[in-house]
């Protein structure tokens, strides 16, 4: 993309951040790129805006977009937009000072992440922002990936998150016992945290939560007479299926104290004491053998180093002829290695020690683990659906949460979800069910 012939050089003028004129631009300026001589014309304050040099390097990367339209709006409320050479996202994003620029340089992705936590850009629409970050990968990925020595730190940091026994109830405290009180308020009432599987795209988020049950279950074909074990139980939903709509007994594990009290109650209250067991218990230290294995988005917490002793707990509970069921969130294999090389904004502040396998990494561990890779199914589109559900209900809830929680805290979430719904939607990342079998 030539910087002197491509991107449109007009500036809009805008009466604020959040509103956009359609107006015609006020001000037309040729080569706008070149770092010496890139100077806005129009006057803020009596003083000319110029951009740091930072910022008008990250504004050459920006311009490297090859699919989608991009308008950077500055901070003195002026727009440049850009135009890829395919049809794309239409995003826009909302520079509040240059200090985005020197953080995107130096971290790249999770450098720039970071910079929307601090407040230094917005967007009306995060998740189509990053849609569009994404389809362009190849193109700005010198500058995604960031200084070297900033993907060593994080790195370094990442693996200081181990998921010994200890490290894991650390790491899992630092999510999911923010409080019962905070999920409640946008969770739906299942108390869900993982991926919904639409079946008629009609039903609500309940209803779909349900299906997702439902279907894991029939994957599994779980019989009345089957003991189960739930690695990972989270607030007791899939366990409450289990119980209520198959009769099998199950056993579920958590090494969160926040869910296994709610959990608990919530058994107790359904008059389910016979059908399920609630234990705080790690994964590695089960006992016993059990017919069927489920576990719901609980793999990504698990961490690479420790995945052969996921896989051989699994093998090691289940009956000869057994089969586990297992809902994994998914990194497309063109992009793993990649991914395990550094850590990114996920890892680093919403699922400390995290790591997202690839279908073919989970295809040779289980193989390693003398599990037989019986079927799957794909379903990342309803995760982004489940996402966008979320994030809609996270800020109808923010009245009430933000007398206990800060304005950074909101950015962290709500850029999170919006982060995941984007990957989802693009297919840099998937969820799936799958079964295994033990022979």
């Amino acid at each position: 993309m030539d910087f002197n012939k491509n991107t449109a050089t007009t500036y809009d003028t805008f009466s604020s951040f959040d509103t956009i004129s359609e107006k015609p631009a006020d001000h037309v300026i040729s080569n706008p790129f070149g770092l010496n001589k890139y100077i806005i014309k129009a006057r803020r304050n009596n003083h000319a805006y110029k951009p740091s040099r930072t910022l008008q390097f990250t504004l050459k990367f920006i311009a490297k977009i090859k699919i989608g339209t991009l308008d950077v709006i500055l901070p003195d409320h002026k727009k440049l937009h850009f135009v890829g050479k395919e049809d794309g996202p239409k995003a826009t994003l909302i520079i509040h000072n240059d200090r985005v620029a020197r953080k995107f340089l130096t971290g790249g992705r999770l450098g720039f992440c970071e910079a929307y936590l601090d407040g230094d850009w917005s967007s009306p629409d995060i998740t189509t922002f990053f849609e569009l970050i994404l389809l362009n990968t190849d193109s700005m990925n010198k500058a995604l990936s960031g200084k070297a020595w900033y993907r060593l730190l994080s790195s370094f940091i990442h693996s200081l998150n181990k998921n010994s026994r200890k490290g894991s109830r650390k790491n899992i405290y630092q999510h999911y016992d923010i409080g019962n009180n905070f999920y409640k308020e946008w969770l739906d009432p299942s108390m869900t945290y993982s991926s919904a599987l639409w079946k008629t795209g009609n039903e609500t988020l309940e209803q779909a939560q349900l299906e997702k049950y439902k279907s894991l279950a029939k994957m599994l074909d779980i019989q009345p007479q089957h003991k189960v074990l739930e690695i990972g139980c989270g607030w007791g939903g899939f366990a409450e299926y289990v119980a209520t709509h198959i009769g099998a007994e199950i056993t579920c594990i958590t090494i969160s104290e926040e869910q296994y009290n709610y959990a608990t109650n919530r058994i107790k209250n359904n008059g389910l004491d016979e059908k399920v067991k609630i234990v705080m218990k790690d994964y590695r230290d089960t006992k016993g053998f059990y017919d069927r294995i489920a576990s719901i988005e609980m793999f990504e917490a698990v961490g690479e180093k420790y995945w052969p002793i996921y896989f051989e707990t699994i093998h090691n509970r289940l009956k000869k002829g057994g089969k586990a069921g297992l809902q994994i969130i998914t990194i497309d294999d063109n992009h793993f290695q990649e991914y395990r090389r550094s850590a990114d904004y996920i890892q680093r502040y919403i699922f400390p020690g995290g790591m997202l396998p690839s279908i073919n990494a989970l295809k040779k561990q289980t193989s390693k683990a003398n599990l037989t890779w019986d079927n799957y199914i794909a379903f990342g589109k309803d995760y982004a659906k489940t996402l966008n559900i979320w994030n809609k209900d996270f800020q109808a809830a923010w009245p009430k949460l933000e007398t206990q929680f800060d304005t950074r805290f909101k950015r962290l979430w709500e850029q999170y979800l919006c982060y995941c719904e984007a990957g989802f939607k693009v297919g840099t990342i998937d969820v799936i069910q799958l079964t295994v079998n033990k022979g």
